[in-house]
């Protein structure tokens, strides 16, 4: 157990590696992105609060939902400097990405249901596109699969 005395004086990137499960070149890494910001000691080495382990952990859980690290780092910008972020703070930022993970898993959902007979792609290969698609309507919406990125096949 870390006594108050090392604790006020900073986590190592090994305390950091050890509690995260993270490499310590993954946390440079995170650090070089500006995602985390460690302080120097006297000795000039790297040490981190202890609120930088909910950083990182919010880093590796939102990576493996699919954001980027651009996108972590202007949700990350938005908590306070200068104290370590309050339940309300990491509340803020979690809304913000539900509203997209709401969005990818409707647009889940509905490649799961249509996979088996139509993808949405306006191909007009199989029979049903003559239905949901004649006359290869959904191509002026865009390219790709566009009634699985949310377009309605009956919306201009």
């Amino acid at each position: 157990m870390k006594t108050k005395a090392l604790a006020r004086a900073g986590l190592t990137i090994g305390d950091i590696a050890e509690r995260t499960g993270l490499a310590p070149s993954a946390i440079r890494f995170y650090e070089e992105r500006g995602l985390v910001f460690p302080f120097r000691n006297a000795g000039g080495q790297r040490r981190y609060d202890r609120a930088d382990i909910r950083r990182l952990s919010f880093v590796m859980i939102s990576q493996g939902l699919g954001f980027s690290i651009e996108e972590i780092r202007a949700a990350l910008a938005t908590l306070p400097e200068g104290r370590t972020p309050t339940k309300r703070d990491w509340e803020r930022i979690s809304a913000r990405f539900r509203r997209d993970l709401d969005q990818r898993i409707a647009q889940m959902n509905a490649l799961r249901d249509k996979l088996d007979g139509c993808i949405g792609c306006g191909c007009l290969s199989l029979q049903n596109c003559k239905l949901y698609n004649p006359e290869d309507r959904a191509n002026r919406k865009g390219k790709g699969p566009r009634y699985l990125l949310g377009d309605s096949p009956d919306t201009p």
